[in-house]
C-alpha cells in the first residue's frame, strides 16, 4: 500500500529527504538535546557550534532561495504564551527522554529501545494535543496567536509569522547578513571543544544539515523541516490509513536512513537500559515533548533549525525556552548529584 504513494512527487521526495536527514543525523550524532545540555553542564560546545553554523547557513540559503523565487518564506506564528510554556515543556521532555524530536527518531533507527518508546509517545501525545482529548487544554496553554500579512515577494502573501524583517518592513537580507555575521564570530572566534572520536567535524555536520534543510524546504514548499507533524501523520497512516503526505513519510525516511547508515557502519544494535524504570522516564519525556511541541507550535527542528534562520519571533522565543526547560530538567535529574 505505501509504495502506491511513492508515485506522487510530494511523498517520493519526502522519503528521499528523510533518508538523507537520517544519514546526516546518524553520522553527525546530531541531537539538539545533547548540544544544549553539553554546553551548559560539560562545557562542550562541539555540537552547539555545528548547530549554530547550520542556523547561519540556513538563514542565508533560505533568503537566497526566496529571492530566486524557489520558495516563499513562511515563518511560524507568534504565540508568546504557548512559545514560553511549550518551549519549557519540550525542553523538560528532552532531558527526560534523553534526546530531542529528531534525536529519538534517528536513534530509533539505530535500535535503541528507549528511543522507540520516547518517539512513539511523542507522536501519540502530539496527536492527542492537536486532535483529541488534550486539544482544549493545549489551546488554553497556547494563548493568543499573532500573524502578519506577507509581502508576496520573500514571504507568502497570506498571514504568516512575524519576523525581524517583516515587522520592521525591511529587506530580509539586512537582518540575515547581521545574523550570519554574529554566527561567524561565534563559531570561528571562540574556542571549540575537541571530539576526536566524532565521525564528522562540526563544520561538516553544519554544512550537511544546511543542505538537507534546503532540500526539505524546496521539496515540501509550505515550510522547511519539522518533526512533530510528521509523527502525527505517520501514526494516522498506520492506525487509520490516512494519507501520509510529505511530513509523515519524511519521518519514516529518517528512521530508514539512520538504520541503513548504522548497519553499514556496524553501529546498529538492539539496546536496552539496565534499569527497566528508564522506560517510564523516556515515555514521560516523549509525552512532554509531544504536548510541548504542539503548544509551542513546533519542535526543535521546526522552531530551532528551521524557524530561527527566519528570525521569526515565535521561533526565537521558543528556542530560548528549549534551553531553559532542558537545563532545568537536566539539573533536576542529574545536576544536583
Amino acid at each position: 500500500m505505501i509504495f502506491d504513494y511513492l508515485y506522487t512527487y510530494e511523498v517520493f521526495f519526502g522519503l528521499l529527504t528523510g533518508v538523507f536527514f537520517g544519514y546526516v543525523l546518524q553520522r553527525g550524532r546530531l541531537c539538539f538535546n545533547s548540544a544544549i545540555r553539553d554546553t551548559k553542564f560539560f562545557g562542550d560546545n562541539f555540537l552547539m557550534k555545528a548547530v549554530a553554523l547550520a542556523l547561519g547557513l540556513n538563514a542565508v540559503i533560505f533568503t537566497l532561495m526566496a529571492n530566486l523565487d524557489l520558495i516563499k518564506l513562511n515563518p511560524l506564528p507568534f504565540a508568546p504564551l504557548g512559545n514560553i510554556i511549550g518551549g519549557t515543556l519540550f525542553g523538560l521532555g528532552m532531558a527526560l527522554a534523553g534526546g530531542c524530536a529528531s534525536g529519538v527518531t534517528y536513534r530509533a533507527g539505530e535500535g535503541m529501545t528507549t528511543a522507540w518508546f520516547a518517539a512513539i509517545f511523542y507522536g501519540l501525545f502530539a496527536s492527542a494535543s492537536k486532535f483529541s482529548f488534550l486539544k482544549p487544554f493545549v489551546s488554553v496553554l497556547r494563548g493568543p496567536v499573532y500573524t502578519v500579512e506577507g509581502d508576496g515577494v520573500f514571504y507568502v502573501s497570506q498571514e504568516t509569522g512575524p519576523t525581524v524583517a517583516n515587522v520592521l518592513n525591511i529587506n530580509p537580507w539586512i537582518p540575515t547578513i547581521i545574523f550570519f555575521g554574529i554566527i561567524l564570530w561565534y563559531v570561528f572566534g571562540t574556542k571549540t571543544s575537541e571530539r576526536p572520536d566524532s565521525p564528522w567535524s562540526w563544520k561538516k555536520i553544519a554544512i550537511m544539515a544546511a543542505i538537507v534543510s534546503a532540500i526539505g524546504y524546496f521539496t515540501k514548499q509550505t515550510y522547511g523541516l519539522g518533526i512533530t507533524g510528521g509523527w502525527v501523520s505517520l501514526l494516522n497512516f498506520v492506525v487509520a490509513g490516512k494519507y501520509i503526505g510529505w511530513s509523515g513519510i519524511f519521518i519514516l525516511g529518517i528512521i530508514l536512513g539512520a538504520m541503513i547508515t548504522a548497519i553499514l557502519n556496524k553501529e546498529f544494535k538492539i539496546r536496552m537500559p539496565r534499569r527497566p524504570g528508564v522506560y517510564v522516564q523516556v515515555i514521560a519525556g516523549g509525552a512532554l515533548m509531544g504536548i510541548g511541541a504542539v503548544t509551542a507550535g513546533g519542535c526543535n527542528i521546526g522552531h530551532f533549525l528551521t524557524g530561527v534562520p527566519h528570525l521569526a519571533f515565535g521561533s526565537l522565543l521558543t528556542t530560548a525556552f528549549f534551553f531553559v526547560g532542558n537545563w532545568l530538567g537536566y539539573y533536576l535529574l542529574y545536576g544536583r548529584k
